[in-house]
């Protein structure tokens, strides 16, 4: 009675399926109010006919057990010229077999949407953060380029690295050079700490007031700010340029913990002072029985755990807070239960190994490339200049990241270890800055606690706009910059000075990307700072330092 559909009635059910949802749910109504129309009819047929009727054997004589029937052909007033209602029907009982709820081609029409308002994964609106592939993409591509730079090197300039010729061109600055000379100035260096002691313990007593050892401690510190460039620029040959530069990275902590240890100090004395005069304050004919309970509670013995002022002030509690690694001072610090030795050799290790990774890409990498920019900016060719600031912008970027982790990561954590000291937090997740401003707060965590602590917070209370004291913390570390830069070189120059200056509208510039753009394009701006502005800063002084002091030939 019914022939098998054809391929091209196949073809036109499969469009049928694909393109339901496109129509009203009054006209899909319709169509099934049909449907069923016609399958009450068939089920009457199927009463008054023989079941191998509707069988149907293949060319192998199987015998085919369910059938795509064609239910109707819908009239022409509707709006598409034809639909199909596919209809599964068991042979023997004719019963239809219900399909999945929201499958295309069910029996009955069930609007379940499969399209939402929805962003691409690539746009940043769309929420989507899993990138894994990406990094390895990355990855794979930076070690690829990496390879062929280093192959291209090598050809170029042969095998540069010699431990033994790194260590001759820092040692020997000078012909009356002495190895002792450095550590002599350090171990000399704690003459400033006692000196501080000893003050402390003057004042915590009493013998001298509050004003007259502020100033006192004032003129100290800059004392010992200014004694090691004094001794450099008047005795150039005393140090050499090692040594030079770890006496004044020395010179500038011990000047921020002093700094701390100093200010800590006076808050304890002022809140021991105020507690003393509340305690005294009140006559003793007019206390009450609670009142006489409150002041035992307060003379009650402290847990030998907790240090208080004036007990602080003991040449270990100094001593453990000059080696820690913070440079914020407090009375008691968190405590680790006890020294993890596998951490501890691990990042001992890793300091080693990227010490000699650093001093190989010195060699290997960026004295070569100094030597061919000597002609460059001698002649002022500005494109070859360019050429070969941007060529030794990503060494000096590496080399920097480098010595982030070192010592951020690696030697602070040694120390750390070492002392048991509990607070690890070095550094934060400044790579993922949205502005220049950001950036400087993360990435230096133990100098921005003591920058909010000891310099922004007071400032503030002593009235000053949140503007001038973010100048002020910027000025400093200016200085600060400044200092470690051309005192060990021995060229008193104002360029990083002026450099952190220049710092001051790019926070700003940075903060209104941000905000206008997003963070993304705020992180583009602190990843371009640090590939092309500390790096060519830092060659600018490298470059001069060369050709103050050597010729080409000696490199």
């Amino acid at each position: 009675m019914y022939s098998k559909p054809s391929r091209r009635s196949y073809h036109d059910l499969s469009i049928a399926a694909d393109h339901r949802q496109r129509f009203e749910p009054a006209i899909m109504d319709h169509i099934y109010e049909r449907a069923l129309l016609i399958l009450h009819i068939l089920r009457y047929i199927r009463r008054a006919t023989a079941p191998n009727t509707y069988e149907s054997r293949n060319k192998d004589g199987n015998t085919k057990t369910l059938l795509d029937i064609i239910c109707m052909t819908l009239t022409s007033d509707l709006a598409v010229p034809h639909f199909y209602c596919l209809i599964q029907i068991k042979t023997n009982s004719l019963n239809r077999h219900r399909l999945p709820e929201g499958s295309a081609m069910g029996p009955r029409y069930k609007n379940n949407p499969i399209s939402c308002p929805r962003d691409s994964l690539l746009t940043w609106t769309s929420g989507f953060e899993k990138f894994d592939g990406f990094y390895v993409w990355a990855v794979i591509l930076l070690t690829m380029g990496g390879t062929r730079l280093f192959l291209e090197n090598v050809n170029k300039y042969g095998i540069q690295v010699s431990p033994e010729s790194f260590l001759d061109f820092v040692f020997s600055q000078g012909q009356d050079e002495l190895f002792y000379r450095t550590p002599m100035f350090l171990i000399l260096f704690n003459f400033h700490y006692l000196f501080v002691y000893y003050l402390e313990h003057e004042l915590a007593k009493g013998k001298i007031s509050s004003s007259r050892g502020t100033v006192i401690h004032v003129v100290h510190l800059v004392l010992v700010v200014l004694i090691p460039a004094v001794l450099m620029l008047c005795f150039p040959n005393m140090f050499s340029l090692l040594g030079r530069c770890i006496i004044c990275c020395f010179t500038w902590i011990s000047v921020f913990k002093i700094w701390s240890y100093i200010q800590v100090n006076k808050w304890c004395r002022r809140t021991l002072d105020a507690q003393k005069k509340k305690k005294f304050g009140r006559s003793k004919s007019f206390r009450t029985p609670k009142d006489e309970s409150d002041d035992e509670e307060e003379e009650a013995p402290v847990a030998q755990s907790v240090v208080k002022y004036p007990n602080n002030l003991t040449l270990s509690d100094l001593y453990y807070f000059l080696l820690v690694p913070t440079l914020c001072y407090e009375l008691n610090y968190p405590r680790s239960q006890r020294i993890r030795r596998g951490f501890l050799l691990k990042r001992i290790f890793e300091v080693i190994l990227m010490i000699n990774v650093q001093l190989a890409m010195v060699q290997q990498w960026v004295i070569p490339s100094v030597k061919n920019s000597f002609k460059a900016f001698a002649e002022m060719d500005y494109l070859s200049c360019i050429e070969r600031i941007l060529k030794l912008a990503i060494p000096n970027h590496l080399l920097w990241l480098i010595f982030f982790y070192i010592m951020f990561h690696s030697f602070l954590n040694v120390l750390a270890e070492i002392l048991r000291f509990g607070d690890r937090k070095f550094y934060e997740d400044w790579w993922n800055a949205r502005d220049v401003g950001t950036f400087w707060r993360l990435w230096n965590f133990p100098f921005h606690k003591w920058a909010v602590r000891h310099m922004y917070i007071p400032m503030l209370k002593s009235k000053y706009s949140r503007t001038s004291a973010s100048v002020a913390v910027f000025l400093l570390s200016a200085i600060f910059h400044e200092y470690l830069v051309s005192v060990p070189l021995r060229m008193y120059k104002v360029l990083t000075f002026l450099a952190f200056i220049g710092m001051i509208p790019l926070v700003y510039i940075s903060t209104k990307v941000a905000d206008r753009f997003g963070d993304r394009f705020g992180n583009a701006i602190v990843w371009l700072f640090l590939i092309l502005g500390q790096p060519a800063g830092l060659l600018v002084y490298y470059h001069d330092y060369i050709v103050k002091n050597y010729s080409v030939d000696q490199l």
